[in-house]
C-alpha cells in the first residue's frame, strides 16, 4: 500500500495483524531496501529545528548596541555642522565594524551548529531479522524497533511485545509517574493519547524494562511534531558569561555618558570650550570606554573552545558548562567503561563444587579456549559447567555474531563477554534459544541488581538468574550444597581481589504460572551455578589523568555498582585509593543523615554497591561540602545525579539518550582521560576570555585617562574621535580575537580550581587594568604635551599620538598573553594567528599614513625616523611596566603567582 498517505490517529484501536498488514512490514521488520524506499517517501525522521540565524540577520545584531547608538548621533550632528568627512568615515567605521563582527560571530554560530550534528541519538531497529543499531533519524514507518529502559522514543510506535516497560510521557500529560505498557490493551477511536498504553510516543522516554514495537509514525507526523512546530520560535539563551559582560557593557555605557556629561559641563563652563568640541569630546570618550568589541569576541573565545573541546572528545551541551569546567574541583566518575575499557572478557570461572577453570583470549572476540587443569576442556566431560555457560547465554540480552569474516556485537558488554565466553565453548545463544525457547524475562536494573530470563525446558520453565555475587546467592538455596554461602561469598571476595568484575549465576524450576505480558516475582530457592571473573583492563591514559586532576586540585572518586573489593583494587591501581576505610557501600550509606553524609564524602574515595537515588544523594553532599562537582553517568537513572552536579558528563557511547539530555557535556569516546581534557579546555578558554577582557578593557581605560587629563587642563582634544573609533574598532578589534585563539600556557592543570564566585575582574585583573591604563594614558598625555611644547602642531601631535597609540595596542598584546608569566617566556610562534594580528593592525596604519584617502580622514602624515623611535622607545614602557608587575605578583604569591584560596 501507499505508506505515504498513512494516518496516525487510530493506530491503537487496531488489530495487530491489521495493523502489521496496513504497514506492508512484518514482525521481523522491512527490508533495507524497502526502508530505504520509505525513508524518501516520508523523509528523515527529525523534528523540525530552530534554525541558525541568516548571514543578514548576524550582520543587523551588529548594530544593536549603545555605542552604535552614539555613534549614529555623531554622524548625524557631523552631518548637519557640514564635517561630511567625519560623518561618512563614521558611518565606514560601522559599516567595518558590522562586517568583521558579523563574520566572527557567523563563524562561531557555524561552529556551534556543527557541534550539534555530532550529538545524534541511535536506535536499535530489527530489519530482515538482523538487529541494528542506526541514527534515529533514518528509520521510517514500518520498521520493528527495540526498546530497553534509558532510550527515548525515536517516533510513535505501536507495541507488539514488552517485559514491564514503565515509560516517561511527562511530556505529553504533565504526569511525573511512568505508564506501565500493555501491548495487549485495546481501546476505541476516542480513547485519549494519554491512555493508549499500547503506544509509546516520539520524545518519551523509557524509564524501565523492555520492549517492541512497529513505527506507525515519523517526524512531523507524530504526536510531539507539532508541538516541535509550535517551538520552533522560541530561541536560545547566551551562557551566563555573555550575559554578564553584555551587562558590563550597559553600565559602562551609562557611566560613561554621565562622566562625558559632567567633562563637557566642566569644558563649556570651566574653560570656555565650544559646544560642538565638547559634543565630538563626549562621543570621543563613549568610543574609548564602551568595551563595544566585548561580547563578540568573548562568543568567538566561547566558540573556539567548544570546537578544541570536541577534537580531544568533549561536546559541549550547554556553554554554560566551559565556564563552569574552570572552577571543577571533584569529579564523582563511574568505573566501568569510563575509567575502564569496558571490553571485558571473562578469564576465570569457579563452579559451585570448587572445580576451577581458565579461559584465554582478550575482548569480545570469541578467539581462546577454555582450560581445566592447564588441559583444554571437552564440556560434555564437565556437566555442570554446561550448565553455568548455558545459563549464561540464555539470561543475555547482547548479540555476538559473524558478519562476513569478522564478528560484530551489540549490547551491554558484560552479557557480549559471557556470550564469547559461551562461543569459546562451542555454546551459540541463537541455537540454544531453539532447544529452550524465553518465555518471559526480568530486565537488568540497578537496583534489581540481577536479571532473569525464563525459557521451556523438556516441557518444564526454567529461570536462569545473572547478577551480584551477595544478590545471586540470597536468591539460593544452599541446603544440599556442599558449601554454605557464606563459603562462595568468600570464593567471590577473592576473586574481586584480584581485581575482576564477579558475577554469580544460577537456575531453578518455577512453579507459578507466567503472564507474557507482566514482570515475574522474583526468584527463588535456586540452585546456584558459580561465579565467573572478569577483567575490564584500565583506559590508556586513565592513571596519568587521575594523576593530573591530583596536580590540579580536584580530587577523583569512583561510584560503581561493583562489589567493593573489585572498586577497591581498580582505584589502587589509579593511584586514589589506598586503604579499605576509603571504601563505603550503598549498605552502609542507608539512613545517613546529611551531616553525617558530609563527613563521608570528605574521607571515601570509593562508593561501592551504590544506588541511582544513593548517587544523587552523595552529590547533594559534595555540593553542600562546597565542592564544585562534575558527575559522569551513563543511564536513565544517573539522570538526577546529572542534572544535580554543577556539571553533568554524559557517556557518548555508553550512555543512554536520558543520560545525555541531562547533562552538560558528552564524552564522545567514554573515557576519563577526556573529561580531563575537558577541564584543561575549560580553563584555557577562561583565560582567553580574561586575556580578551583585559586587552579592550585596559586600551579603553587608558584612552579615558588620556582624554581626561587633556580636558581638566584645558588642553586640545588628544585624539579626535573618528581617530579613537579607528583605535578601538580597528586596528584593536583585529587583535582581540586573535587572543582567544591561544593555546595552553602549558600550566593550567597545574594550578588550583578557581573559586565559583571568583569575579572576572577580580584582584589581578582589577591591578594589571590599572596599572596598564595609567601607563599607557599617563605616557601618551605627556607624549602629546611634549610634542606641542616642542611647537608641534596639533594635527602633526595628533598624528604622533595616534601612532604612539598603535604601538601600545601592538606591544600590550605580548602581556595580555599571560597574567603571571613573562612575555618574554612565552613562544611567540606559538600563536600564528595572533602574530597575523599584530602584523595586520600595524600596516592597516602604516597604510593610512602614506595613503591620500586615510590622511584625509584620520588626519595622519608620514613622521619621520626620529618619530618613529620616540614613539617606539615611548610605546616599550608598557611592556616594561608590566613585567616589574608580573615580578612583584609572583613575589607575594609565589605558588604559581595565585592568590591563596580562602576557604
Amino acid at each position: 500500500m501507499d505508506t505515504a498517505k498513512l494516518s496516525n490517529s487510530d493506530w491503537h484501536a487496531k488489530e495487530i495483524p491489521t495493523l502489521l498488514n496496513e504497514l506492508s512490514t512484518t514482525e521481523n521488520g522491512l527490508t533495507h531496501a524497502e526502508a530505504a524506499r520509505r525513508l524518501k517517501i516520508h523523509g528523515p525522521n527529525s523534528l523540525p529545528r530552530q534554525s541558525g540565524p541568516t548571514w543578514w540577520q548576524v550582520f543587523c545584531r551588529q548594530f544593536k548596541s549603545p555605542l552604535i547608538y552614539i555613534l549614529v548621533v555623531a554622524a548625524v550632528v557631523s552631518t548637519f555642522i557640514g564635517d561630511f568627512t567625519d560623518a561618512i568615515f563614521i558611518a565606514m567605521i560601522l559599516l567595518l565594524n558590522a562586517v568583521i563582527g558579523g563574520i566572527q560571530e557567523w563563524r562561531a554560530e557555524q561552529s556551534a551548529q556543527a557541534l550539534q550534528e555530532l550529538l545524534q541519538f541511535h536506535t536499535a531497529v530489527e530489519r530482515e531479522g538482523e538487529l541494528l543499531e542506526i541514527n534515529s533519524e533514518q528509520v521510517t514507518p514500518g520498521d520493528v524497533i527495540w526498546l530497553e529502559s534509558g532510550n527515548r522514543v525515536p517516533a510513535d510506535i505501536r507495541l507488539l511485545m514488552t517485559h514491564g516497560l514503565e515509560v516517561d510521557e511527562s511530556l505529553f500529560t504533565g504526569e511525573s509517574l511512568a505508564v506501565l505498557k500493555d501491548p495487549t490493551w485495546s481501546g476505541s477511536h476516542q480513547t485519549p493519547m494519554a491512555d493508549r498504553i499500547n503506544m509509546v510516543h516520539a520524545g518519551s522516554t523509557i524509564t524501565r524494562g523492555r520492549g517492541k514495537g512497529v513505527i506507525v509514525a515519523t517526524g512531523t507526523k507524530t504526536a510531539i511534531g507539532q508541538l516541535a512546530m509550535d517551538m520552533v520560535s522560541v530561541g536560545s539563551g547566551n551562557p551566563p558569561l555573555i550575559l554578564r559582560m553584555e551587562r558590563f557593557s550597559r553600565v559602562v555605557a551609562i557611566a560613561v555618558l554621565v562622566a562625558a556629561s559632567l567633562l563637557a559641563f566642566i569644558g563649556i563652563f570651566g574653560h570656555g570650550t565650544g559646544i560642538k568640541e565638547m559634543f565630538m569630546f563626549g562621543v570621543a570618550v563613549a568610543v574609548s570606554a564602551i568595551p563595544e568589541g566585548l561580547p563578540i569576541a568573548l562568543t568567538v573565545a566561547l566558540a573556539v573552545g567548544t570546537t578544541r573541546m570536541a577534537g580531544r572528545g568533549v561536546i559541549v551541551r550547554r556553554l554554560a558548562a566551559v565556564e563552569g569546567l574552570g572552577s571543577c574541583t571533584f569529579i564523582a566518575s563511574d568505573k566501568t567503561g569510563t575509567l575502564t575499557c569496558n571490553e571485558l572478557t571473562v578469564q576465570e570461572i569457579h563452579l559451585a563444587r570448587n572445580e576451577a577453570f581458565k579461559v584465554s583470549g582478550e575482548g569480545f572476540t570469541p578467539e581462546g579456549q577454555v582450560f581445566f587443569q592447564e588441559q583444554p576442556v571437552d564440556p560434555a566431560q564437565h556437566p555442570t559447567l554446561e550448565l553455568l555457560v548455558r545459563a549464561a547465554v540464555l539470561c543475555n540480552e547482547a548479540d555476538l555474531h559473524h558478519r562476513g569474516e569478522t564478528w560484530v556485537w551489540r549490547g551491554d558488554p558484560t552479557d557480549i563477554a559471557l556470550l564469547s565466553m559461551g562461543q569459546k565453548l562451542g555454546l551459540n545463544r541463537n541455537t540454544a534459544l531453539e532447544q529452550f525457547p524465553q518465555v518471559n524475562q526480568i530486565p537488568f536494573e540497578p537496583e534489581y541488581q540481577f536479571s532473569a530470563s525464563y525459557h521451556k525446558l523438556n516441557g518444564d520453565t526454567k529461570v536462569f538468574v545473572k547478577g551480584a555475587p551477595e544478590r545471586v546467592l540470597s536468591l539460593c538455596d544452599f541446603s544440599e550444597d556442599i558449601k554454605s554461602r557464606e563459603q562462595h561469598q568468600s570464593t567471590a571476595e577473592d576473586l574481586a581481589r584480584k581485581g575482576y568484575r564477579v558475577l554469580a549465576l544460577a537456575q531453578g524450576k518455577v512453579t507459578e504460572e507466567l503472564d507474557s505480558t507482566r514482570v515475574p516475582s522474583e526468584p527463588s530457592d535456586l540452585e546456584f551455578l558459580g561465579f565467573v571473573g572478569m577483567i575490564d583492563p584500565l583506559r590508556p591514559g586513565a592513571r596519568n589523568a587521575v594523576a593530573a586532576c591530583g596536580t590540579s586540585g580536584i580530587t577523583v572518586s569512583m561510584v560503581t555498582g561493583d562489589h567493593p573489593i573489585t572498586a577497591l583494587a581498580i582505584a589502587r591501581e589509579l593511584g586514589f585509593a589506598v586503604h579499605s576505610e576509603q571504601v563505603v557501600t550503598g549498605a552502609e550509606l542507608i539512613g545517613k543523615s546529611e551531616e553525617e553524609l558530609r563527613d563521608i564524602v570528605h574521607h571515601a574515595r570509593v562508593f561501592a554497591r551504590i544506588a541511582p537515588n544513593q548517587k544523587l544523594h552523595l552529590v547533594q553532599a559534595l555540593r553542600n561540602s562546597g565542592h564544585f562537582v562534575a558527575v559522569t553517568g551513563d543511564g536513565v537513572n544517573d539522570a538526577p545525579a546529572l542534572r544535580a552536579a554543577n556539571i553533568g558528563v554524559a557517556m557518548g557511547k555508553s550512555g543512554t539518550d536520558v543520560a545525555r539530555d541531562a547533562a552538560e557535556l558528552v564524552v564522545s569516546d567514554d573515557n576519563f582521560a577526556s573529561i580531563v581534557n575537558g577541564i584543561e579546555e575549560g580553563r584555557i578558554v577562561y583565560d582567553n576570555v580574561r586575556k580578551v577582557i583585559f586587552l579592550l578593557v585596559s586600551t579603553g581605560a587608558a584612552e579615558i585617562v588620556l582624554l581626561t587629563l587633556a580636558v581638566i587642563l584645558g588642553m586640545p582634544l588628544p585624539l579626535l574621535p573618528v581617530q579613537l573609533l579607528w583605535l578601538n574598532l580597528v586596528t584593536n578589534g583585529i587583535q582581540d580575537v586573535a587572543l582567544a585563539f591561544e593555546p595552553s600556557e602549558g600550566d593550567v592543570l597545574n594550578r588550583q580550581p578557581r573559586k565559583p564566585d571568583e569575579p572576572i575582574f577580580n584582584r589581578l585583573m582589577i591591578e594589571r587594568t590599572v596599572i596598564s591604563a595609567l601607563v599607557m594614558g599617563l605616557v601618551g598625555f605627556f607624549f602629546f604635551l611634549l610634542l606641542l611644547r616642542s611647537g608641534w602642531s596639533e594635527y602633526s601631535a595628533r598624528n604622533a599620538l595616534l601612532l604612539l597609540m598603535v604601538l601600545f595596542e601592538n606591544v600590550h598584546i605580548a602581556d595580555c598573553r599571560s597574567e603571571t608569566k613573562s612575555a618574554f617566556s612565552i613562544s611567540i610562534f606559538s600563536s600564528p594567528i595572533l602574530i597575523c594580528g599584530v602584523i595586520g593592525a600595524f600596516l592597516v596604519h602604516v597604510l593610512t599614513m602614506y595613503l591620500p584617502l586615510g590622511q584625509k580622514v584620520l588626519r595622519t602624515e608620514p613622521v619621520d625616523f626620529s618619530t618613529w623611535m620616540l614613539a617606539l622607545g615611548c610605546s616599550l614602557s608598557i611592556l616594561v611596566v608590566m613585567e616589574i608587575h608580573k615580578l612583584f605578583w609572583k613575589h607575594r604569591y609565589p605558588q604559581n603567582g595565585e592568590e591563596p584560596i580562602s576557604n
